[in-house]
């Protein structure tokens, strides 16, 4: 029988029970001398909990520290490189407590999430003093004077300053680095902003004057902030696609010693020529050749092949491999980084630091507004100061120069429309990982799928149940439901679907590589490959029955269209984009698909190279490549494409490598995402159109002295909030 299965779960209890992220961990110990190992516990509650939980980890030889944190009931341990994090879990459930690793990928989007609050913890101390000080401004307003305006004033310095210490920190750190580096960013002119008007405030107040500006401060860092939350919004769960891959990449292996005893090794102390043994559902570890044993192979993670493949002595497999029926020996050709897997993550990085390459239309105009910004400030400081003479004057009037041009409309422009056109994909099933993902969807105009678990569902269905004697059916479905192989679901759940009952079969069993079999009435039947059943196959005929007596029945497969997927690829037509099929599948698979579904351009058999090679090569003839696929091997082309998309079944290397996630099934929102990307590519175009006609009009204003910094404020908080309303418009 041949088909495409991913097993859920190793027969190795060792390989079950430690996770794929402890590759990580040893590597980073060889490298760093020592181990990092965090565990989740989250049946802890109190203080003796967390005693009893550290003393007994560091009690333990290897461990160099152990810390138990309550709030984020976590263990963090620091032990030699050779402590095994499934070592400290055994030892907390010792003591009666809940204990699971935590992978490298849940540490970064905890670390993420952490970032998530501490902006929004911000953006609500600016909003909440913002909105105090400005009462107090309106009773200035209202004419409070003299010593009732100076409290007021001394007020809200009380309530500005410790609160812009505090909210701006984002800003003032990225301006300070930016400087350190001898760089301007966005963030410059943002922080002399923000503390030119505290400056001029203070002053202001100090000597009894009658306008102060912390709530132009306030205001300036809440918008802002706005702005940087929703960009931080929109990137929140992007990571990167190579730790995927490694993470993939199986931790330990059981190794064969001389005298034919077994041991447990980290995959990092494995040597080219170790002997292996890989157990029915376990992945391949290195690269190697089969020395004994036969089963099937899943190449799906790598190949995108739909159909399993026989693995018998001589055979040579590839890390990332699943054995799907049978033990198999093999010994190791390439081990860490020459495996097949490893040099796929390389693949995937180096497309990855291509596209980080792409310049984004807030970046453009940041490089011309930050420097510009700082020389309209200085000219109007230097200008009024030679004029009049007066500090108070110039200071004033710079302050409002760099206030009204602060960048806050700028800030807004990119990340109003982007979540604004995230949420209204999201409500037609897609989520947008990549800040930049819409303005590059929005250049697309060519698209490339891939086959399995893409345009069709990954899963084998048996179609021709109707022609085949109800006998023979259900004899077959007798056999099939003494295998896990997926042909022999597919044939269970078409039998039972149908009303069939199982014959009475006994003895059955599975031969690793080959099929089942059984008795029935005495005789032995078989259901199986074409080979192990004597029949001839054909292309299109996966597994035969083999009843005893007579010609063998046929049982054929096909694998079913995804919903939306003939709409989709009419549709991407429609809006004049080529459309291309690439698939690691077989040449008449992937042909049949291709005809049925209109699409004149195919690649069939393609490995990951091949696919990122001919995407890189479309890229460098000016094409905009769109990539859609779902597997391991599609990860190195969806990083190499202009953009891509992923479905939620994909694998969490793909759904990593990909800048957007179609969470349903269905394939037809794919065209209208494109339409949605052109119209806030538009939406982002205007909103800087908007930002550089009010800077036409203000600017020359504030530098002639006709706008304070509160009246510069107000004008500011005028445009963010336009922008803003702009980008509404999408939804």
């Amino acid at each position: 029988m041949t088909a495409t299965m991913r097993p859920t779960a190793s027969a190795c209890p060792a390989c079950a029970a430690a996770p794929a992220a402890d590759k990580l961990a040893s590597i980073a110990a060889h490298a760093q001398g020592g181990a990092q190992i965090a565990l989740s516990l989250p049946t802890i509650h109190c203080s003796a909990c967390i005693t009893k939980i550290e003393k007994t980890l560091n009690a333990h030889p290897g461990v160099r520290s152990a810390r138990v944190n309550l709030t984020l009931k976590r263990a963090s341990i620091e032990a030699d490189p050779d402590v095994t994090a499934q070592e400290m879990k055994t030892l907390v459930e010792a003591l009666g407590f809940e204990a699971h690793e935590l992978d490298a990928g849940t540490l970064n989007a905890t670390a993420n999430d952490r970032a998530g609050r501490e902006l929004l913890m911000r953006l609500a101390m600016a909003g909440f003093a913002s909105m105090n000080v400005m009462l107090l401004s309106v009773s200035v307003w209202s004419g409070a004077a003299d010593a009732t305006r100076d409290l007021f004033h001394w007020i809200s310095a009380a309530i500005a300053l410790p609160t812009i210490a505090f909210s701006g920190q984002p800003f003032f750190r990225n301006a300070w680095a930016a400087l350190s580096n001898r760089q301007l960013n966005m963030d410059v002119p943002i922080t002399l902003a923000i503390v030119l008007a505290v400056v001029t405030s203070l002053w202001e107040t100090s000597l009894s004057g009658k306008h102060a500006y912390f709530d132009a401060a306030l205001a300036l860092t809440f918008f802002l902030l706005a702005g940087r939350y929703l960009d931080h919004r929109t990137r929140a769960i992007a990571r990167s696609a190579a730790e995927e891959l490694t993470a993939l990449e199986v931790p330990r292996a059981t190794r064969l010693r001389a005298d034919g005893t077994e041991e447990i090794v980290n995959v990092a102390e494995l040597a080219v020529g170790d002997l292996l043994l890989v157990r029915p559902g376990g992945r391949m570890p290195v690269d190697g050749e089969i020395v004994s044993g036969t089963s099937e192979l899943d190449r799906s993670l790598l190949t995108g092949e739909t159909l399993p493949v026989f693995a018998a002595e001589g055979q040579t497999v590839s890390a990332g491999e699943v054995n799907l029926t049978g033990p198999l020996t093999i010994r190791a050709s390439a081990v860490g980084q020459d495996t097949s897997l490893h040099q796929m993550a390389d693949l995937v990085a180096i497309a990855e630091s291509g596209r980080s390459r792409y310049t984004s239309l807030a970046d453009s105009a940041a490089k011309l507004y930050a420097p510009g910004v700082h020389i309209l400030s200085a000219l109007a400081f230097v200008g009024w100061y030679l004029y009049t003479f007066d500090m108070r004057t110039a200071l004033n009037i710079a302050a409002a120069v760099l206030i009204i041009t602060c960048p806050c409309a700028l800030g807004l422009a990119v990340p109003a429309v982007t979540t604004a056109a995230s949420g209204k994909l999201f409500r037609r099933g897609m989520l947008i990982k990549h800040e930049t993902a819409l303005e590059r969807l929005a250049q697309v105009d060519t698209v490339v799928f891939d086959k399995t678990g893409t345009l069709t569902a990954g899963t084998p269905e048996l179609t021709n149940l109707a022609d085949i004697p109800r006998r023979d059916a259900e004899l077959a479905l007798a056999l099939a439901q003494g295998s896990s192989h997926p042909l022999a679901q597919a044939i269970t759940r078409a039998a039972r679907e149908a009303g069939f009952a199982p014959a009475p079969v006994s003895d059955l069993s599975e031969v690793p590589g080959y099929g089942t079999r059984a008795l029935l009435e005495g005789r032995e039947v078989r259901l199986g490959r074409a080979s192990w059943i004597g029949a001839q196959g054909r292309a299109e005929t996966a597994t035969f029955l083999d009843r005893g007596e007579g010609a063998p029945v046929a049982f054929s497969f096909t694998d079913r269209l995804r919903e939306g997927a003939a709409e989709a690829v009419q549709s991407l037509k429609d809006a004049g984009k080529d459309v291309y099929l690439m698939s690691g599948d077989t040449t008449p698979a992937v042909e049949a698909l291709a005809e049925r579904l209109g699409i004149t351009h195919w690649l069939a058999e393609a490995l990951p190279a091949d696919k990122s090679s001919r995407i890189q090569a479309m890229s460098a003839r000016g094409a905009k490549v769109l990539m859609v696929g779902d597997g391991l091997n599609d990860t190195a082309a969806l990083a190499a494409a202009h953009v891509s998309i992923s479905p939620a079944s994909a694998l969490d290397a793909a759904r990593v490598a990909s800048d957007i996630v179609l969470l349903g099934s269905d394939l037809s929102p794919i065209a209208s995402a494109c339409a949605t990307a052109g119209a806030a590519t538009r939406r982002i175009r205007e909103n800087f159109r908007i930002a550089t006609i009010y800077n036409i009009v203000a600017v020359p204003l504030a530098m002639a002295g006709l706008c304070s910094p509160l009246i510069a404020a107000l004008a500011m908080s005028a445009s963010s909030i336009t922008v803003s309303l702009n980008a509404l418009r999408l939804r």
